[in-house]
């Protein structure tokens, strides 16, 4: 098949920008010009000129570029700023969210003016068009330290035997309105990033984790999603308001598990639990039947010292039924929304589509499946979804979950975008003709304007000439894309250093891994115990070359005599290679099975 190709025949803009990385100290006595090594390794080396070589050497600085003349190999730049020392935890979070350009300056004093004045009460104006939903037993189920407290539930049967579940959302566009210079922050922002141990608000702390937050025995302004529903969880009428809520509890996942197995516990909140597990354990085989994808991704957990700071554990993250109880009502009420903005606005809503991916794209996970006997049909989410569920081996149990981890990654990214710009809406992942974000405002901004969409559909508030550009809306989702995708970049970078602090304290640990794919000169593994991937390489510097036999058509590689299949379990050394202070890395060596090597240098072979 031919690929379209191309050349570049002249650059009209240079996208440069300030970059950070160390200084490679020139070896010349009292020279004053010095080479620069960007942390990015696609950049190339920059040459800067300063008297503070020693003071910068094993410094992380930041270095901008200035031009790059014709007839240099190396761009010319100037000295801006020292972050501080390399493999340092501050600095190095500073790196991470500088290179994947996450704004993280404090909030200026214009963006905190617009905060409400302390001490704030709901007063008699907000009440005018809101219902008052105060007597309600709603609750919020979060994982355990979350304080910025998005979604809370409740869930009541009422007077005609049929039951009231309502998704109540922290009311954020009471307090954000548009065009302001808070407004302005958080559309820049566009998310949260969440890094190990930090979290980079989109709005400030006053509104995420206090007046928005949905906590436990305080008033707070919310938009709820109302329906009535029989016992098989169909959907008999749908209402949204804009309301007051006073949550009976805020409790962790494992809180809410523990309250909904307890044979003791039957008060209120307990009771609601209880209900809309019920429900959402249908609401979710009804989504599966119709074709929705549960894929797998390992997520990690540190466990912290207190002192220290550093990681000391580090594990995949357990999820609970309660998890899925609350994904549930969420997807729902996303679906709910997004219907509901479309009808009003078909031009003007903002919405979020997952397209279906290339067929060429499962290629690996075909071939996978079939060098375990396995089929896998991928002619659409429904055919995925089954045979994934039937893909399995009892002697095998993890080899489920391989599965599901590859498929993973055949997938395209979901993305924001505006209903009039495009016509393709559907959500491939969730098998739904139309979705949107309507759940977490106070951490994603996409969240705000489908609140102003839905606040001026129900009549709760005016519009305003941006609310109904589809030029500017296409504009900010392209945005919001780019903002998502980075943070997610920046918590991946974050996991990594963390990743590397804790095997820097643990020296070489043995553990056992599976095969997830296999490279020409490589394989990489999965570690199931630390939710960790990694490269194990058969060519390195300095060392003799194996013999090396790569069949894409298997998936195996041969290394001498021992042959590597796909999801074969294998036993590895994990350890931290420091050798490269900037760009320091996880190792992996194959330990079991033991690959002998038979290398030839002329013709003697040792």
């Amino acid at each position: 098949m031919l690929t379209p190709t191309g050349k570049v025949v002249g650059i009209i803009k240079r996208n440069w920008r300030p970059f950070c990385g160390m200084l490679s100290k020139s070896q010349i006595k009292e020279a004053r010009r010095h080479l620069f090594t960007p942390a990015d390794r696609r950049i190339p080396r920059i040459r800067i000129e300063t008297r503070q070589a020693d003071t910068l050497e094993g410094q992380r600085i930041i270095v901008a570029i200035d031009g790059w003349p014709r007839n240099s190999r190396y761009p010319n730049g100037h000295f801006v700023k020292n972050l501080g020392s390399a493999g340092d935890k501050e600095t190095e979070t500073e790196v991470l969210l500088l290179e994947h350009d996450v704004p993280h300056q404090p909030f200026s004093q214009v963006v905190l003016s617009f905060l409400p004045k302390m001490p704030w009460s709901i007063t008699e104006q907000d009440m005018k068009y809101r219902e008052d939903l105060r007597h309600l037993y709603v609750c919020s189920v979060d994982p355990p330290g979350c304080t910025d407290i998005d979604d809370a539930l409740h869930c009541r049967e009422v007077e005609n035997g049929n039951i009231e579940v309502g998704v109540h959302i922290a009311d954020v566009s009471h307090f954000i309105r548009p065009g302001n210079a808070l407004d302005e922050e958080s559309v820049r922002r566009g998310t949260t990033v969440y890094l190990c141990e930090k979290r980079i608000d989109m709005v400030p702390e006053l509104l995420s984790s206090n007046l928005c937050s949905l906590r436990s025995n305080v008033d707070r302004l919310a938009f709820s999603c109302i329906w009535e529903m029989n016992h098989k969880a169909e959907i008999l009428k749908t209402r949204f308001t804009k309301s007051i809520i006073n949550s009976k509890a805020s409790l962790t996942y494992a809180e809410a598990q523990m309250r909904i197995d307890s044979a003791t516990m039957n008060d209120e909140i307990t009771t609601s639990l209880r209900g809309l597990n019920k429900l959402a354990k249908i609401l979710r085989k009804r989504r599966i039947d119709n074709g929705a994808l549960t894929l797998s991704s390992p997520e990690v957990r540190f466990h912290m010292d207190s002192e220290t700071h550093d990681p000391i554990d580090l594990q995949t993250k357990e999820l609970k039924e309660t998890n899925s109880m609350v994904e549930e009502f969420m997807l729902l009420a996303n679906v709910s929304v997004a219907q509901k903005i479309y009808e009003e606005f078909p031009e003007f809503a903002l919405l979020r589509k997952h397209p279906a991916p290339p067929p060429s794209n499962y290629d690996i996970l075909v071939k996978a499946a079939k060098s375990k006997n396995l089929e896998i049909k991928t002619d659409s989410a429904k055919a995925l979804a089954e045979s994934l569920d039937k893909a399995g081996s009892s002697t095998f149990p993890y080899l489920n979950t391989l599965l599901r981890i590859l498929a993973t990654r055949c997938m395209m990214q979901a993305v924001y975008f505006c209903s009039g710009m495009d016509n393709d809406f559907h959500h491939y992942g969730l098998a739904s003709p139309i979705y949107t974000h309507f759940t977490s405002p106070i951490r994603r901004y996409a969240d705000i304007i489908v609140h102003r969409l839905l606040a001026v559909a129900i009549g709760a508030d005016s519009t305003y000439p941006e609310l109904t550009d589809k030029h500017k809306l296409a504009d900010m989702c392209k945005n919001l894309n780019y903002r998502h995708k980075m943070a997610q970049y920046a918590q991946r970078a974050s996991v990594a250093f963390h990743t590397q602090l804790f095997f820097k304290n643990k020296g070489v640990v043995n553990e056992d891994a599976y095969i997830l794919f296999v490279r020409k000169n490589a394989v990489v593994v999965l570690i199931p115990k630390y939710g960790l991937e990694g490269t194990v390489f058969f060519e390195e510097k300095g060392k003799p070359t194996p013999r090396l036999d790569y069949n894409n058509e298997v998936p195996s590689l041969t290394v001498e005599d021992t042959t590597l299949h796909v999801f074969d379990k294998v036993k590895v050394n994990i350890m931290l290679d420091a050798s490269n202070i900037q760009h320091q890395k996880i190792r992996m060596v194959l330990v079991e099975p033991k690959v002998s090597y038979k290398v030839s240098y002329g013709k003697i072979e040792i």
